[in-house]
């Protein structure tokens, strides 16, 4: 009896007993994308694909325009001298001049690509005047109460960007009005209007490309250059019409985009305003091609603009693309003399086609793969992602 309560009691214990509780699995943490950056890679001449490439007189013109610039700087100050001493050069020389100056650095990307995207821009020639028509839109001086704020010595994760904004009350510095609120006529007249442009669109288009000439009703030409922008990021309308089930990614163009605001002009400014960036002007004098981000004038098929943490302002690069119109290759030895909102990463180009209607039908179609070379000066160190 006492042997059957036994097994009774062990019986029930059994039933009772708790399995051991297994540890908590921790929560798997999503890791981030890494960031995309530059690695270069130091290479030899016969690496880059018909070196020297094409247009070597343009390139040489374009070069001494860098060095109108660069010649204050200790490393650049001989190779400049050198450079304007020689004067204009045949293809032969100039060649032996970057060979003898500067070493070849392909730039890849810590994620193992060494190709990028090439895309153009040019100078355009829109109708205007200086007075309002119906349909006309308005180019904009830097507003007076447009606030520009410098952080980087505060905040060192801000250092190379500079805030835009305006006061609202006598303390509160908010974003600045965008491009609808401004198309509302939020702004007021905080800005005088340098001209009025007969096509929104082409008006829009000449935002994007920072610069262009205004053919005003008495035939004379009126020269509006880049001055500032609102603070917003740019947005790309393209981008917003392939969204929005209108276009298919291989067919938006400039070209395809002004078509779509032909057929749609209800939905003209609603396309507008999916970029809230606002380019401001300011009047600009000579015959020179329009000024670029070093402040200098840029170079038909001999400048282009960059991501300046990637490829400093100034530098020759070597750009390896295809042709817009027929995917020929399209060996360029250029100069990074420019910048934009939408260049943006350590191979990406975009590449400056000249002034009127031939070089923005290329500008409008160009959407190439390239492969880009820093030619880095041999007596500086290694180059190096600007922080």
């Amino acid at each position: 009896m006492r042997f059957l309560l036994l097994i009774m009691l062990a019986s029930v214990l059994a039933a009772c007993h708790t399995p051991p509780v297994k540890p908590p699995v921790k929560p798997v943490t999503p890791t981030q994308p890494e960031e995309i950056t530059a690695v270069y890679k130091q290479t030899q001449w016969s690496a880059l694909p018909n070196w020297p490439g094409e247009q070597l007189n343009n390139t040489w013109s374009s070069w001494l325009n860098s060095c109108k610039r660069l010649a204050t700087r200790p490393v650049w100050k001989d190779i400049c001298a050198e450079a304007v001493m020689l004067g204009q050069q045949d293809e032969t020389s100039i060649k032996a001049f970057f060979e003898k100056h500067f070493s070849p650095w392909q730039i890849t990307t810590n994620t193992g690509t060494d190709t990028g995207l090439v895309t153009g821009y040019y100078e355009p020639l829109l109708k205007g005047s200086l007075t309002p028509k119906v349909g006309s839109v308005p180019f904009y001086a830097v507003p007076d109460n447009l606030l520009i704020l410098d952080l980087a010595k505060q905040y060192t994760d801000l250092k190379g960007k500079r805030l835009r904004g305006r006061l609202e009350g006598t303390r509160t510095v908010i974003p600045y009005w965008s491009r609808q609120e401004i198309a509302e006529g939020k702004m007021g007249n905080s800005a005088k209007v340098l001209a009025w442009a007969d096509d929104a669109v082409e008006a829009f288009f000449m935002e994007v490309q920072g610069s262009g000439r205004i053919q005003l009703e008495d035939g004379s030409l009126l020269r509006l250059g880049y001055a500032d922008q609102n603070g917003y990021p740019y947005k790309s309308i393209g981008k917003w019409l392939i969204e929005q089930g209108e276009l298919t990614p291989d067919k938006a163009s400039m070209q395809s985009i002004q078509a779509w605001a032909k057929a749609n002009p209800q939905r003209l400014q609603e396309m507008l305003n999916a970029n809230p960036s606002v380019v401001f002007f300011r009047v600009l004098s000579g015959t020179d091609g329009p000024i670029g981000a070093l402040n200098v004038p840029l170079t038909d098929e001999a400048s282009a603009a960059v991501d300046p943490k990637f490829v400093p302002l100034g530098s020759p690069i070597y750009l390896a693309t295809t042709r817009p119109n027929d995917n020929q290759a399209m060996n360029r030895l250029i100069q990074a003399q420019d910048t934009g909102g939408a260049i943006a990463g350590p191979i990406r180009v975009d590449y400056f086609w000249g002034f009127g209607a031939k070089a923005g039908e290329l500008a409008g179609r160009m959407k190439q793969k390239g492969q880009v070379w820093l030619l880095w000066p041999k007596a500086l160190p290694a180059p190096e992602v600007r922080k």
